[in-house]
């Protein structure tokens, strides 16, 4: 942020940006996709996506609650530690894992249910994340599975990014060598894709600070 030597310029600035109306804490609660698995932290899906708020104008503290592996049960399990911290903003993507074993969707949608609810009692807003089933189940799992994410998203009121991968998945230039996981070009695409819906859930958190500062 450039500095002004008359104040008052200087506060009109910092009443414009909502990055000083208060810093915001978002939990990334996830699996590998969002751990950053096979590249540096720095190159994560949480801190890519922290450092592109903050040049936009934000003051936002991700914590990468991802875990490799993850299914949506180990993430409910662990959920009352990762909320520990306090989140305003909980970015839930977990379920990948739960397709790749073939997992009951009825098993996922009972453990997102009870992360949705355990993170709005605790004031937290969720952004959900969502997953598709793989091609290689029948139609009927990847209906029930795939039913999961948008059922809730309109249950709970929340807002939703329908696949995580967008964008990503499919196209091995944004893939390691896995063909699974994003590079370091696939979790900028990522964060690309999700950026509009998170900044959306900013403004709900902070509706009197408006746009960041030289946004539209």
């Amino acid at each position: 942020m450039r500095l002004f030597s008359v104040f008052s310029a200087l506060g009109v600035m910092l009443a414009a940006t909502p990055a000083l109306a208060g810093g915001i804490t978002i939990l990334a609660m996830g699996d590998s996709l969002t751990a950053g698995y096979g590249l540096p932290p720095s190159q994560s899906f949480p801190a890519v996506l922290e450092r592109k708020l903050v040049s936009r104008g934000w003051e936002v503290r991700i914590i990468n609650a991802g875990v490799s592996g993850d299914t949506s049960a180990g993430g409910r399990s662990r959920m009352a530690w990762a909320l520990a911290d306090k989140p305003q903003l909980v970015i839930l993507a977990l379920g990948a894992n739960d397709a790749l074993r073939g997992l009951p969707p009825q098993a996922l949608r009972d453990n997102l249910e009870a992360i949705i609810q355990a993170a709005l009692a605790a004031d937290a807003r969720v952004l959900l994340v969502g997953m598709y089933a793989p091609r290689n189940w029948d139609a009927d799992y990847q209906q029930r599975f795939n039913a999961v994410y948008p059922e809730l998203a309109q249950r709970y009121g929340l807002a939703l990014y329908p696949f995580f991968l967008e964008g990503v998945y499919g196209h091995p230039e944004l893939l390691l060598e896995d063909g699974i996981h994003p590079n370091a070009a696939g979790v900028e695409r990522m964060v690309a894709g999700v950026l509009p819906l998170v900044e959306a859930e900013l403004k709900h958190l902070l509706p009197e600070a408006g746009t960041p500062a030289g946004r539209p």
